[in-house]
């Protein structure tokens, strides 16, 4: 990557707009240089906290020549119309995910990059950790052998919490409780390590005493192109756990971090585990590995720099973000149909005909 500094703006200045600024700001590679919110309040604060210039309006953010792209932290029904607005303005595209609330809406923010000659980048920073960067590599290399199953856990105590005052109480807003909200990190993730995804089954249930609409607990069984299979449960009643497991033919790996340190991604090598266990050794014989430090924040951001800087997509493509959407669908799906297996590419061809 070049050592300049792209310059880029961030509109939607809530919660998740610091933990990012943060992170750019640890970076050479962009700088953050305005910031918009509807709201005044916000917009002031922002700029007191942060240190970060507010626009008055999106229009004079979007007409700064010297601004390349735009770093986008607004709630996900306003990802598609606030996406199109910057790239009509000839401005690269950075959104959180999900890519949007719906496929339809993800699918027409893809459709931008070639309406009008942009790139578009998705937040899906979980495959960004250096403990899965780790996983990655041992099954390129070969070292696990021919990898056949992959699993992984998602869970916090959220839906403990939930009242009507909050959003995620509501099926439509957030549909399946965890599925949408926490399973949908491992969707990418599982994308990362083990290809394309044919096809999703899943079941749900609802154990939560507070009486919310959503379910809380979620499985869902994966089936890749070439045949292997996977895993990913999400439980929204319990401790938070992030883990992750790849078994081959030759070793296992397990990458499992802290989620109190989410916010922190700088920190995650601290209290995190990584191990490999090889051939028939068992638990006792496992292999112990170093976490190298990492920040998957301003790495994603570093990675948005660099589609601003060469017009070229990067890694976190609007794509995958697509892929992992298509996946919860699915999994939603299918929990309708009783567990019946549901086939993404169908998902993704039925929301391209209603778009």
């Amino acid at each position: 990557m070049s050592n300049s500094s792209v310059k880029v703006g961030i509109i939607g200045l809530g919660r998740w707009a610091k933990v990012l600024t943060r992170a750019a700001s640890k970076s050479q590679q962009l700088k953050i240089v305005a910031g918009f919110s509807r709201s005044e309040e916000k917009r002031l604060a922002f700029q007191q906290e942060m240190g970060v210039p507010a626009a008055p309006d999106m229009k004079t953010l979007l007409a700064d020549p010297e601004i390349k792209g735009v770093i986008l932290t607004v709630p996900n029904e306003q990802h598609l119309p606030v996406a199109t607005e910057v790239a009509k303005a000839g401005k690269h595209v950075y959104t959180e995910k999900p890519i949007a609330s719906t496929l339809e809406d993800g699918l027409a923010i893809e459709a931008l990059e070639k309406q009008y000659g942009v790139t578009v980048t998705v937040g899906h920073s979980a495959r960004l950790m250096a403990g899965m960067r780790k996983i990655r590599e041992a099954i390129d290399s070969g070292e696990l052998g021919r990898l056949a199953f992959l699993e992984a856990n998602f869970s916090n105590e959220r839906a403990l919490e939930l009242t009507p005052k909050t959003w995620r109480w509501y099926k439509d807003r957030a549909p399946g409780g965890p599925l949408s909200q926490l399973a949908i990190h491992m969707f990418d993730v599982m994308h990362y390590l083990g290809g394309e995804i044919a096809e999703a089954s899943s079941m749900a249930s609802k154990l939560s005493p507070v009486g919310a609409e959503v379910d809380d607990q979620s499985m869902t069984l994966l089936k890749f192109a070439d045949g292997k299979v996977g895993y990913v449960g999400s439980c929204w009643t319990s401790p938070g756990v992030f883990a992750v497991r790849a078994f081959g033919s030759k070793g296992m790996m397990h990458y499992e971090i802290d989620f109190g340190t989410w916010d922190t991604p700088d920190k995650l090598h601290e209290t995190s585990t990584l191990y490999i266990q090889r051939g028939k050794d068992g638990y006792a014989k496992r292999e112990v590995l170093k976490v190298p430090e990492s920040d998957m924040f301003r790495t994603e951001l570093e990675m948005f720099a660099e589609c601003c800087r060469t017009g070229k997509q990067g890694e976190l493509t609007a794509h995958n973000g697509n892929v992992a959407v298509a996946v919860v669908n699915a999994a939603l799906r299918s929990i309708e149909k009783n567990g019946q297996a549901v086939r993404i590419a169908d998902v993704i061809a039925e929301a391209r005909k209603s778009r």
